[in-house]
């Protein structure tokens, strides 16, 4: 705190214990004048420049203190009511839940295990028709087809034949006209198969040409077109074995001078 001489205008930083010695009265030590120190007394200095400090002026009535600091018990003993300097240090608690935000009860678990049936039902049901749909490249996929032949030999049913129509081998063919039906040819062809397995007879695609390569004419026959024995439909070609194959087409002309065989 700070004070001012009004003879000399010195100012003076006094604490309270001086204050409190002089009853708020002091001697200048510049002027040796006596004047009363709670007249101009101040916290803090004003800005400057400044040549006095303000003077306080005295009231009929003295001031009344509201906010205690310390308060004598019977025990001799203190208790801090308040202390400016330092944060009041408390206990943390659990703050006041209002009754909106109340947990809610637990509810009773509920059996779920037909859910997890159906859906348990529903999954096999969508693997069933996805390997209905994709069920050719399942039958002939070396990797999955012995597996699927063990299973249905436990199972008592019965599999198609593979088929792999670029393990086939096409050793000879020939074409001539048709001994007994006129404006016809007959195509002739030896076929063999090369894979491991025995695998169903193919669908045989044959394109004639001229000499020029452009087609003039073509068909696409099946096994039960070109096979005159059904049971070889049903064995297919055992691995190794070869097999005649005949086709009767009718003539395209002279300029068909070339022809192709492809297998499906």
């Amino acid at each position: 705190m700070y004070t001012q001489c009004p003879e000399c205008l010195t100012i003076y930083k006094i604490a309270a214990g001086t204050l409190a010695e002089g009853h708020g009265s002091a001697r200048c030590g510049h002027c040796a004048a006596v004047f009363d120190t709670l007249q101009t007394l101040t916290e803090q200095l004003p800005s400057e420049p400044f040549q006095q400090l303000d003077r306080r002026a005295g009231g009929d009535a003295p001031p009344q203190l509201s906010v205690p600091a310390l308060r004598p018990t019977p025990s001799q003993q203190q208790t801090l009511l308040f202390d400016p300097d330092e944060r009041r240090r408390s206990t943390p608690h659990r703050a006041h839940t209002p009754a909106f935000a109340h947990a809610r009860r637990a509810r009773p678990r509920t059996r779920n295990w037909p859910w997890a049936l159906g859906a348990s039902a529903l999954l096999l049901s969508l693997l069933a028709q996805l390997g209905y749909a994709e069920r050719a490249p399942l039958l002939d996929d070396a990797r999955v087809r012995p597996l699927l032949d063990r299973t249905c030999a436990q199972l008592g049913c019965h599999l198609p034949l593979r088929h792999d129509p670029a393990r086939l081998q096409l050793l000879s063919r020939d074409i001539r006209p048709h001994p007994s039906v006129p404006s016809a040819l007959i195509i002739s062809a030896t076929l063999r198969n090369d894979a491991d397995f025995a695998q169903a007879f193919p669908a045989v695609e044959i394109t004639l040409s001229d000499l020029d390569e452009n087609r003039i004419a073509m068909r696409r026959f099946l096994p039960q077109e070109y096979l005159g024995d059904s049971r070889n439909l049903v064995s297919g070609m055992a691995p190794g074995a070869t097999a005649a194959l005949v086709f009767e087409v009718a003539d395209p002309g002279k300029n068909a001078v070339a022809f192709e065989f492809k297998f499906f």
